[in-house]
């Protein structure tokens, strides 16, 4: 079977009109031009160049064959440039897996900035309380948080999250801002029957008087008025910066790291690498929660 850079390499000698040049323009020496021509020549059983000192051209059947050897030439430069440029520029599918609420909260509006930004990309976006097998499902990403457990994939760190007490203005108005020393009397929203809330040195077990199975309900109730709701930055960032929450108590130490990881750094995609980049890029809620000024504070509802 004839080589295809035995072709290519048939079509550039043509082209040249010369060993010598062809030589020169694919990197090797004449004398390997000259074998390998001479092998092809024998693998077809048909004289494909006449040659003298002065001269080299092609005969009947080897114009015929250069003419289609060039367009065979001509479609793997294109395949090769095609395959540098799917490199170079997000092309493709793009699958991310995600917990849910940090998909909700946050990634929407990421994946829609960075859509627009590359609009040759689709993205499936799974949102799932579970750590996926990035590549026995098929992801090209994942957000995780927390400890890191599997040495294979790639991480980059996102940045941390932080834990922060909140309650509505009419809260405040009608019970008074919480002191750490209130906490076991305070009304709260939680998560479970019994919680122990640890703040400014002091350590209690609360009773929330409204029990909730998803931060964004408790968020909400704790605009409502219902009770003191201990949140993540994630959650109650938009109701603190509109003066719907307040910040109450303090901060608790950051919560678990949240990364971005994927199965390799090696050729990685570059539907990967700018998607990263463009979670890298959107920090905000790996960021502090700052106290809105209380002259700036919406009138509670």
């Amino acid at each position: 079977m004839v080589s295809p850079a035995d072709m290519v390499l048939f079509a550039a000698v043509v082209r040249e009109g010369s060993f010598t040049r062809a030589a020169a323009r694919l990197g090797i020496t004449k004398q390997t031009v000259s074998e390998r021509i001479a092998k092809l020549e024998a693998a077809a059983k048909v004289r494909l160049l006449e040659r003298t000192t002065r001269r080299l051209r092609p005969t009947e059947a080897g114009a015929a064959y250069a003419l289609r050897c060039a367009q065979i030439a001509t479609q793997i430069d294109e395949a090769n440039a095609e395959l540098s440029q799917r490199h170079a520029e997000p092309v493709g599918l793009l699958r991310v897996s995600a917990p849910v609420l940090y998909g909700r909260r946050f990634l929407a509006r990421v994946v829609g900035d960075y859509m627009q930004r590359f609009p040759q990309v689709r993205v499936e976006l799974v949102l799932a309380d579970r750590r996926v097998n990035l590549v026995e499902e098929g992801f090209d990403l994942a957000i995780r948080i927390g400890a890191m457990d599997d040495s294979n994939l790639t991480v980059k760190k996102l940045g941390d999250g932080y834990m922060y007490y909140v309650a509505s203005p009419r809260f405040i108005r009608e019970y008074g801002a919480p002191k750490p020393a209130d906490l076991r009397t305070t009304r709260c929203v939680g998560l479970g029957r019994y919680e122990t809330w640890s703040v400014g040195g002091v350590v209690a077990k609360v009773e929330p008087v409204l029990v909730v199975n998803d931060l964004e309900v408790a968020c909400d109730a704790a605009i409502a008025g219902v009770g003191v709701a201990r949140l993540p930055s994630l959650v109650c960032r938009d109701a603190v910066h509109a003066g719907r929450l307040e910040l109450v108590l303090g901060a608790e130490p950051a919560l678990p790291p949240v990364y971005a990881v994927y199965p390799s750094r090696a050729y990685l995609p570059a539907k990967v690498r700018t998607f990263v980049e463009a979670l890298a890029a959107n920090v905000e809620p790996m960021l502090p929660v700052e106290a809105r000024p209380r002259r700036q504070r919406a009138s509670a509802p």
